[in-house]
C-alpha cells in the first residue's frame, strides 16, 4: 500500500511517498481503507519536532474516514464495508489506516465520506471545549483563538448555537477575519503583532471592560497569560495546544485567585488514550450537530496523498483557513 512517512525531523520536504505491508487488526483493533485522511496542526508539530513520535520512520495521520476492512478478535458493532470516521494514533496517511475500535465510529446516514474526514479531531474538541470543559453557558460571552482554523470554525458555530451572548474570534490577518465572521462570529479581532492590534485590548474595549466568560486557547505561552487579562470575573480559559511553541504554561494561585478566573486543558488524544468511552460518547454528541444541521464543516483545500508536504507547506504558512484533507483513494 501507499503512505507517505518521514524518516527524519525537518520541513514538509521530509515527507515522501513510499510503499509499505499492509497492517492487520490485532484484539479490539480495526483497519480501514482510507478515502481521505485530515490534516492537523500537530501532524506539523511531529514532523518538525517529534510531538508523540514513538519511533521512526513515522506516519503521520491522527483521523481518516474510509470503509471498515478487517476487524480483529472481540471487536463488536463494526463489519467489513462499514463506512466510518477514525481518530488513530498515527498512519493516517496511508491507504490502509489501523486504530483502535473504541475510537472508529459508524457514519450516521446521509454524512458522506469527505465531510466526514474533519469530524474525528475538529468537532469533538471543539464541542468538549465549550461544553464539557467550558462549561458554557446562554448569554456568556466566548472568545476563540484560531477562529478562522478548523475548530475555530467549528467553535463559533456550536457556541452561537448555544446561545452564547456575544462570540469573538481572533486571527492573524484581516483576511482571515473576513473569512472567520461567517462562521457565527458578531466579532473577529486581528492580533497582528503591531501596536495596537492586542487582542486583550480590543476585548476590553468590545466588553466595556468587562472581559469573556470563556476563552479557547491553542497558542499557550505569552498569548496565555494575556487571556487571562481578557477574562471577566469567574471567567474560564481552556488551553487545548502549544501552537506558539513556548514553554509549557505555568500559573499560580496569585494569577488566578483575584477575580476568581480558572483554567482546565483538554487534548482529545490523551482521551482517546485514557477514556475512550467518554471519547464515544463525546463524538457522539458532537456529531450530532452536523447530522441535525446545526454546524458546517467547511473543507478549503484538499490534495492528494502523494502530495501531503503540500499540504503541510500551507498549514505551515499560516494563511490557511478552515479544514485541509489529502485524498487517499484513487
Amino acid at each position: 500500500m501507499r503512505v507517505v512517512e518521514f524518516q527524519e525531523y525537518g520541513g514538509p520536504e521530509v515527507l515522501r511517498p513510499v510503499r509499505a505491508e499492509v497492517p492487520r487488526p490485532g484484539p479490539g483493533q480495526v483497519t480501514v481503507d482510507v478515502a481521505y485522511a485530515g490534516v492537523n496542526f500537530a501532524d506539523l508539530k511531529a514532523r518538525s519536532e517529534g510531538y508523540r513520535v514513538p519511533t521512526l520512520p513515522y506516519v503521520p495521520g491522527l483521523e481518516v474516514s474510509g470503509t471498515v476492512r478487517a476487524v480483529g478478535a472481540g471487536v463488536t458493532g463494526l463489519t467489513p464495508g462499514q463506512q466510518v470516521a477514525a481518530l488513530t494514533a498515527g498512519g493516517g496517511y496511508a491507504e490502509v489506516a489501523l486504530a483502535e475500535a473504541g475510537t472508529v465510529f459508524a457514519l450516521p446516514p446521509g454524512l458522506d465520506l469527505r465531510t466526514a474526514a474533519t469530524l474525528p479531531t475538529v468537532l469533538p474538541t471543539a464541542h468538549a471545549l465549550l461544553h464539557e470543559v467550558g462549561r458554557l453557558r446562554a448569554g456568556e460571552s466566548v472568545l476563540v483563538h484560531g477562529a478562522a482554523g478548523g475548530v475555530g470554525t467549528v467553535a463559533g458555530q456550536l457556541a452561537r448555537a448555544a446561545g452564547a451572548g456575544a462570540v469573538y474570534g481572533v486571527v492573524s490577518s484581516a483576511a482571515k477575519a473576513a473569512y472567520a465572521r461567517g462562521f457565527g462570529y458578531h466579532d473577529v479581532f486581528v492580533d497582528s503583532g503591531v501596536e495596537g492590534s492586542d487582542f486583550a485590548e480590543q476585548v476590553g474595549r468590545a466588553t466595556g471592560g468587562r472581559g469573556v466568560d470563556l476563552l479557547l486557547d491553542p497558542v499557550g505561552g505569552a498569548t496565555l497569560r494575556r487571556g487571562l487579562g481578557a477574562l471577566a470575573v469567574y471567567g474560564r480559559l481552556v488551553s487545548y495546544g502549544n501552537a506558539g511553541g513556548e514553554p509549557p504554561w505555568q500559573l499560580g494561585q496569585s494569577d488566578l485567585a483575584t477575580h476568581g478566573r480558572s483554567v482546565a486543558g483538554f487534548s482529545i488524544l490523551t482521551l482517546a488514550r485514557t477514556d475512550p468511552g467518554a471519547l464515544r460518547a463525546l463524538a457522539e454528541r458532537a456529531f450530532r450537530t452536523v447530522t441535525e444541521g446545526g454546524v458546517e464543516l467547511p473543507v478549503t483545500a484538499e490534495f492528494p496523498l502523494d502530495r501531503a508536504a503540500e499540504a503541510h507547506e500551507l498549514m505551515g504558512s499560516r494563511t490557511s483557513t478552515g479544514k485541509l484533507l489529502l485524498r487517499v483513494a484513487q
